[in-house]
């Protein structure tokens, strides 16, 4: 589609993708929508992003990234049968950590939720130092919807769009006591190999809960063992080893239905067991941070479980959600030895403060050795295992 173009939308529901080509240098991008009626939201709850991921009608929500084979996606799932009367256009943007000039392959894509097919596709050529895009929109025509093909850039980033339209923006790397209207905050870190730690503290994340979620999505490799390693559906279960100030260690999986607790020491609760990945909840498991003082250190994992020998061909996202403060993301590296357990993220007290480290480390077990005694091994938790079932 050229820019300024429009074409009907028949689709009850549709799933929307921001893409680009990854590479060295190139800034990370999200994608993000505004619910308006007559040009303006009515409340900052009528914006959907990284933040604030679902609206309360359950018509759109944001689903993360995804890394495929050189290009990476952030996806909008929008129910358009669900979408209040009141509401006539949805603004479908993309913001960037750096200029839009420096983002290869940038386009939007418009599918049917049903089957996947294209109905409509933008691609954006024209981006130079603009930090924020509305690539498009969904708009109301008579009884249906249509989407039209955008591209107007905004050199004052997410908060300078986001404002245009009505929000509330409060960009400060700490929370203030919260105002009887608290504002949207946009903060949010991503950590890399070369900026791998962060702190709740200095993000604000200091009380409440915080939910631990791991995606992913498996891809056939091209040939050998990397082939054979990945099945069509792969059983991935999020764990953690904990440290308590007490001296108390242990295991939070699903093996031995060790779920935790998190009202009651080790303050850790593991969610359902999410067999597929292809859920937008994925694995999910939740630290409850009013009790921070009583860790000493945790560390996050996953193992598979069943359905693949190998991580190969796997991609997948590591999300922080602290109840108080800036979400922490990263993403898994592509894995190239055989490994079934993968070290997410070592959490440390330090003196008092919780610092957040990427691991990204696939581990490859010795014969005879599980997953979890690798795991333990290789980070000095000194626990004695047993075989689990679940």
């Amino acid at each position: 589609m050229r820019k300024g173009a429009n074409l009907p939308v028949a689709a009850s529901a549709v799933r929307v993708e921001l893409g680009w080509r990854a590479g060295p240098g190139v800034p990370d991008a999200d994608a993000s929508a505004l619910l308006l009626v007559n040009g303006k939201v009515r409340s900052d709850a009528d914006f959907v992003f990284y933040n604030q991921p679902a609206h309360a009608s359950g018509a759109v929500r944001h689903e993360g990234k995804r890394a495929t084979a050189g290009t990476v996606t952030d996806t909008l799932a929008v129910d358009l049968g669900r979408v209040e009367p009141a509401i006539d256009t949805i603004v479908l943007a993309a913001s960037a950590d750096g200029g839009f000039g420096q983002v290869p392959g940038l386009n939007i894509r418009v599918l049917d939720a049903a089957g996947g097919a294209e109905i409509a596709r933008f691609d954006s050529s024209d981006a130079t130092v603009e930090t924020a895009f509305v690539l498009g929109e969904l708009y109301r025509r008579q009884d249906g919807w249509k989407f039209r093909a955008v591209g107007q850039g905004y050199e004052t980033g997410l908060g300078g769009l986001a404002t245009d339209f009505g929000i509330t923006v409060d960009d400060t790397p700490t929370p203030a006591p919260p105002p009887s209207a608290e504002p949207v905050r946009l903060t949010k870190v991503t950590l890399t190999k070369q900026s791998p730690s962060v702190s709740l503290t200095k993000q604000g994340g200091t009380s409440g809960t915080m939910r631990v979620n791991l995606n992913w999505e498996t891809l056939k490799p091209a040939t050998g063992w990397l082939r054979r390693a990945v099945a069509s559906r792969l059983d991935l279960d999020l764990c953690a080893l904990f440290e308590l100030t007490d001296g108390s260690k242990g295991v939070i999986q699903a093996l031995g239905n060790s779920f935790g607790s998190l009202h009651r020491a080790p303050y850790i609760h593991l969610d359902a067991d999410d067999r597929t990945g292809e859920t937008t909840s994925g694995e999910n498991l939740t630290i409850n941070l009013d009790h921070k003082d009583a860790f000493r250190r945790i560390l996050i994992f996953v193992t598979i479980y069943e359905g693949a020998s190998s991580f190969a061909g796997l991609n997948a996202t590591v999300t922080l959600w602290p109840q108080h403060g800036a979400p922490v993301d990263f993403s898994l590296d592509e894995c190239t030895v055989p490994s079934n357990v993968c070290a997410l993220a070592l959490i440390t007290n330090q003196s008092g403060d919780l610092v957040v480290q990427r691991e990204a480390r696939y581990l490859v077990p010795q014969r005879g050795v599980s997953p979890q005694r690798t795991v333990d091994y290789a980070y000095g938790w000194g626990m004695n295992w047993t075989p689990g079932r679940k």
